[in-house]
């Protein structure tokens, strides 16, 4: 029987001291800025940004049809950053447990169809609530045409997204990696 060598070198490690290395360094993926994803989630920011911005300068909170447009517009806003920031700094690769391109594309989906009741409620109330040519008419206008450009960016990401999910173009390996967006 060979005898043990007398001199082995071990190296012990926890997991804490491996973890502490990488949380610490969350950088920006410019890739996804530049995808076809980061792209509309940037054009939903900055449009959903217009239409609350364009009702809140109204006096909103006197017609109930502006308060679910609010909602709608505020909501989708906020979730749209948070999003934005789990994919630009790559979170969805740390949370891998979360099967991301069902998450966005449920999200995508139900955006969009709230963004159509939006688009919808908004425009319908235009006339009811302020005179043609008036600055709140203008404004109340102005939001139900950018409630629909933010609609249609919703249903873009919802077919983009649609098509990560269901892995069009790539195999599993690929579209994991490369953090489900195109």
């Amino acid at each position: 029987m060979a005898e043990f060598p007398s001199k082995v070198s071990t190296r012990t490690s926890s997991p804490a001291q491996g973890a502490g290395a990488s949380a610490s360094a969350l950088r920006p993926d410019l890739g996804f800025v530049r995808s076809s994803f980061g792209v509309l989630m940037l054009l939903q920011l900055v449009l959903g940004l217009l239409v609350w911005a364009l009702i809140a300068d109204t006096p909103y909170h006197l017609y109930p049809a502006y308060g679910w447009v609010m909602f709608v517009a505020v909501f989708l806003w906020l979730v749209t950053i948070i999003f934005f920031i789990i994919y630009l700094f790559q979170l969805h690769m740390k949370l891998y447990m979360v099967p991301w391109p069902l998450v966005f594309m449920i999200f995508n989906v139900t955006a969009t169809v709230l963004y159509i009741t939006a688009f919808i409620t908004c425009s319908a109330a235009v006339n009811q609530t302020s005179l043609k040519g008036s600055r709140q008419y203008n404004q109340h206008s102005a939001a139900s045409f950018f409630a629909c450009l933010v609609m249609i960016a919703y249903g873009v990401s919802t077919f983009f997204s649609f098509q990560a999910w269901r892995g069009v173009g790539s195999n599993a390996a690929t579209s994991q990696m490369a953090g489900g967006y195109a």
